[in-house]
């Protein structure tokens, strides 16, 4: 009984979650990728694997994967239904130089029986990595019955995996034959596969040997989007569209409307209902005043690099927002302002937010 009591639940609450800034997900492949467990699913021989490859391959040489800039870091490819050869003449066609920070690897051991530790000798040795791919998902899943408990355990201990590095793991898995309305109903196995990754992916033709799919994405730190995709002829997937129709997202939109507010004045003080109205008054960019703390939160780094700290305080019990341009003077009229915690870039670690663990 005692022991159990050893371990208490580390707990936020509401107020305190709000009040913080939290630092977003690092992604790999910009708006696409992030660090955490992904899963990338098409029907055989569609083209996973060289897309698996060119990804490998761009992501090591911190070149941009659809006009998405990339995190540039060490890459590796467990290519485990192919060979040295094949992986040999497949570079030599997607690229005319391969860097010597993608790394490929042909045997692996099964999860649960040596593949974390050989991740993790990998990681030691290259501490920049940034992505690690598995093709495909069932040559490293132990043999046992398909269950949607098997399925949750053999990938919650990649996410366990990826989570730990702060790495993107990419699985290569299969499409099933028969028609969805939803795509990613079509997965192979449980749905506990989608249920335990941060991100699914569907590469799907649009006609067998046409040479052209829709790459369907969907996650946690994503918004959804299709991408139509043109294999050319050196077997690169390459873009066509993408539904994605704004370029900036709220939060950069964010850095630039705040940069102009602060342009004219020195500093702002005010709740999130008085600034939401000051820098988008007729809501044509959509910064409500139940966003702008959240948006203000999630860029307080890219707002200090353009010269504006930003910290979002509690005053008679009212959340109010501290604006101050970087060449400004001491706040004036702070001094009742009383903060509940100093503002830092924590990463979503409740025992850094909580008190309860601290």
């Amino acid at each position: 009984m005692n022991n159990k009591m050893n371990h208490p639940l580390i707990t936020v609450d509401g107020r305190t979650l709000m009040d913080r800034p939290l630092e977003l997900p690092n992604f790999v492949v910009d708006t696409l990728i992030s660090q955490g467990l992904h899963i990338l699913a098409g029907s055989p021989k569609v083209g996973k694997s060289w897309l698996a490859l060119w990804l490998a391959v761009t992501v090591a040489k911190g070149e941009p994967v659809w006009n998405m800039t990339t995190r540039q870091g060490t890459t590796l490819y467990l290519c485990l239904e192919d060979s040295v050869l094949r992986i040999q003449n497949r570079l030599f066609e997607i690229t005319e130089d391969a860097p010597d920070s993608v790394h490929f690897c042909t045997e692996c051991a099964l999860i649960g029986q040596g593949l974390e530790e050989q991740v993790d000798a990998f990681v030691a040795a290259h501490p920049d990595t940034v992505l690690v791919i598995i093709d495909t998902l069932q040559m490293v899943r132990p043999v046992h019955d398909a269950t949607y408990a098997n399925d949750y355990r053999d990938l919650s201990v990649l996410k366990r995996l990826a989570d730990k590095h702060g790495i993107a793991i990419l699985l290569i898995h299969h499409l099933r034959k028969e028609k969805a309305e939803d795509v990613f109903h079509r997965i192979s196995g449980t749905t506990a596969i989608s249920g335990a990754v941060d991100s699914s992916f569907t590469l799907v033709e649009e006609k067998r040997g046409s040479g052209r799919a829709r790459l369907t994405c969907v996650g946690r730190d994503i918004e959804y989007r299709e991408l139509e995709l043109r294999r050319s002829e050196e077997n690169v997937w390459e873009l066509v569209s993408d539904s994605r129709t704004q370029p900036e997202q709220l939060e950069g939109q964010i850095v630039v409307l705040l940069s102009a507010f602060m342009s004219s004045r020195t500093i702002f003080i005010g709740t999130p209902t008085e600034l939401s109205e000051k820098i988008d008054p007729d809501r044509i960019e959509g910064v409500t005043p139940k966003k702008i703390s959240r948006l203000i939160q999630q860029s307080v780094e890219a707002l200090r690099k353009n010269g504006i700290q930003a910290m979002v305080r509690r005053s008679n019990g009212k959340r109010v927002i501290e604006l101050r341009r970087a060449d400004s003077a001491d706040l004036e009229g702070a001094g009742e302002i009383v903060p509940i915690d100093p503002v830092e870039a924590l990463c979503g670690d409740l025992r850094a937010v909580s008190r309860c663990g601290e």
